[in-house]
């Protein structure tokens, strides 16, 4: 994943999902935790490929954290109802890749710290 800077409303991501698509999205929206209220960050999907929403929320709770991960994606130059329907288990099964990379990656750093 590259960024074009510190995350900031309008700051561009590219990622490749599945490894092979390149996402690129914009910040919309970033509202960092505060006072138990989780970090909602909201990105717009600008293709090539892969158009729409996504919404990452994350709050403390505890010694864990809870993630709420929710995507309106469709595919670029395909009627959306029809993309969005067989798009859906491919992303959820993505979301689940990518959480488990994180929750991975949390758990090697306590590790190591």
């Amino acid at each position: 994943m590259t960024t074009d800077g510190p995350p900031a409303v309008g700051g561009r991501v590219e990622a490749l999902t599945a490894r092979v698509l390149p996402d690129r999205m914009t910040i919309t929206r970033l509202d960092p935790p505060v006072d138990g209220r989780a970090g909602v960050a909201v990105f717009e999907k600008r293709g090539p490929l892969l158009l729409g929403r996504a919404l990452i929320a994350v709050r403390a709770d505890g010694d864990v954290a809870r993630v709420l991960w929710l995507e309106d994606v469709h595919l670029a130059g395909l009627p959306p109802t029809l993309t969005r329907v067989v798009l859906r288990p491919v992303l959820a099964g993505m979301a689940a890749l990518a959480l488990r990379a994180v929750r991975r990656e949390l758990r090697d750093a306590g590790r190591a710290a």
